[in-house]
């Protein structure tokens, strides 16, 4: 791969950066993981499971040790991953219903749109959660839109909430698949609605019994959140999810290979509810969770072996990353915790899914480069899934201002390896709305009156606390010790500056 510099932009002074002729764009595969930690995978540390198949995109690339999902959470996570900006700037992007309304702008610029502006073929698929429709919500059973497509994408297959919620089918485009007209869908987040049994009435129906919440309406003998009756054709069958993403994303790939392609294959395996397929239940010794664990390394595999079967592997990136931290109880009673034995989901960080400390937003990423550059690197670089729409701008040569892009930077220099420092500072959003400021090696956490626990019942700390937290990370990267009372002059200086960004939104 060829790199050229250019750079005509004047809305960010890190722009200037590689760029690649026009006829030698590579295309990119990014593979975005849910509830996945830190500590999850071999390449990562793990012992008690093996992911070879993700441990050779690292043998083969980049290894990142300080890359951070921008939200403690699912949905804010990927509406900064595609638009650039932190969630938290725009009201309602907290975890979204299984009804909600598209949460982003079709106006406004996204990473989909920017790769398609720039020649790419876009696609989308897995795991959405970031809202269907208009202001009146999806429309289950007619045209959902807006959606994927008007966003920047060409083509979307997706689950469009999560697993646990209803309703439990794909949309692909802008329609439920193998929906039967006659059989109706009908989907309430308020009250129950038809006569299908729920897990709170029915618990003899069960195959997987809640924990917590998770007691609506029953499919496949798993209570969810919410209510739902009809469209029987159109349901999902859990175990053959990740066959199915990994068929449309396949049959993506061989339609693209003739142009530039984007694909943003959003696994949904480590989330609940979790049910691994035949070919893995109980191979990890870890139950369910430690099964899909493996089941995802299968799917990376499959991709990887896609691109080379296509001879796409040698003009191909691939990203590989989560969205945010792990989660081990989450609503459902399959042995995750009892199961656990050694293993370290956060890789021994403090909090987890929901938590403002760093278990919470801390993820793995993984960037295999198809010229070998830097290959088998360990990278201590400061990296922010939030900069990816103006790197990949970049990447693509697309040198546009664009205004409404507050929080993205090009950071392509450090995804290449060649900046060892990465970002000076950055923001983290955990659970209803507290966020925390990192600058080098130290991070603020701005106080707030909450629960200490997480209060549906995972066992994980959120972080919440009263007073100032100040964290020396590269000492204590287990965010033990409270340095705020011995260095008051910083904890007013990160302060200020995070007051300073969230009105001002100057993301140097």
């Amino acid at each position: 791969m060829i790199f050229g510099c250019k750079d005509k932009s004047e809305g960010n002074k890190s722009d200037a950066a590689p760029t690649i002729k026009d006829q030698q764009k590579p295309n990119i595969v990014f593979i975005y993981t849910d509830d996945l930690g830190y500590g999850d995978l071999s390449s990562y540390g793990a012992t008690e499971v093996s992911t070879p198949a993700i441990d050779a995109l690292a043998d083969e690339g980049i290894l990142f040790t300080n890359a951070y999902a921008t939200a403690a959470t699912c949905t804010p996570s990927r509406y900064s991953l595609l638009t650039g900006d932190y969630a938290w700037r725009k009201k309602g992007t907290e975890v979204a219903r299984g009804d909600e309304s598209l949460l982003i702008d079709t106006k406004r610029t996204t990473l989909p749109g920017v790769l398609k502006s720039a020649g790419y073929k876009t696609g989308v698929v897995g795991k959405w959660h970031l809202g269907l429709g208009d202001e009146n919500g999806p429309d289950w059973n007619g045209k959902i839109s807006p959606g994927p497509l008007e966003i920047g994408f060409d083509y979307s297959y997706l689950i469009p909430a999560t697993g646990d919620r209803v309703p439990c089918v794909f949309v692909e485009n802008h329609h439920v698949v193998n929906l039967d007209p006659n059989d109706p869908i009908s989907v309430s987040y308020k009250e129950k609605i038809g006569n299908w049994p729920t897990g709170k009435e029915n618990p003899e129906l069960l195959t997987m019994k809640p924990s917590h919440g998770h007691n609506h309406t029953i499919v496949n003998g798993i209570s969810r959140i919410g209510f739902m009756q009809g469209g029987k054709a159109a349901l999902w069958d859990d175990e053959t999810i990740p066959m199915e993403l990994v068929d449309k994303s396949k049959k993506f790939i061989n339609s693209s290979k003739e142009q530039p392609f984007f694909l943003f294959l959003s696994t949904h395996d480590i989330h609940v509810p979790r049910v691994a397929n035949a070919m893995f239940q109980g191979k990890s010794g870890m139950g369910p969770r430690g099964d899909v664990i493996l089941q995802l390394d299968w799917t990376v595999n499959e991709i990887v072996n896609t691109l080379k079967e296509q001879n796409l592997l040698d003009n191909t990136i691939i990203i590989f990353s989560s969205d945010n931290g792990p989660v081990i109880d989450d609503g459902y009673q399959d042995q995750a915790r009892e199961l656990l034995g050694n293993h370290k989901p956060t890789g021994g960080l403090r909090g987890g899914k929901y938590s403002a400390y760093d278990g919470g937003t801390k993820v793995p990423l993984i960037i295999r480069w198809p010229d070998g550059n830097r290959k088998g690197t360990v990278s201590r670089a400061l990296v922010s899934q939030v900069d990816f729409l103006r790197t990949f701008a970049a990447l693509a040569g697309v040198d546009k201002v664009y205004e409404d892009v507050i929080d993205s930077q090009n950071a392509l220099d450090v995804l290449l390896g060649e900046n060892t420092i990465g970002r000076t500072a950055l923001i983290q959003e955990s659970i209803r709305g507290p966020l925390s400021y990192i600058e080098g090696e130290w991070k603020y956490i701005e106080p707030i009156d909450g629960p200490k626990l997480v209060p549906w019942g995972p066992i994980i700390e959120t972080g919440f606390q009263m007073e100032p937290q100040l964290f020396h990370l590269k000492n204590d990267p287990n965010e033990q010790e409270n340095l705020a009372s011995k260095f008051p002059y910083r904890v007013i200086d990160f302060k200020e500056k995070l007051t300073k960004l969230k009105k001002s939104g100057i993301a140097n």
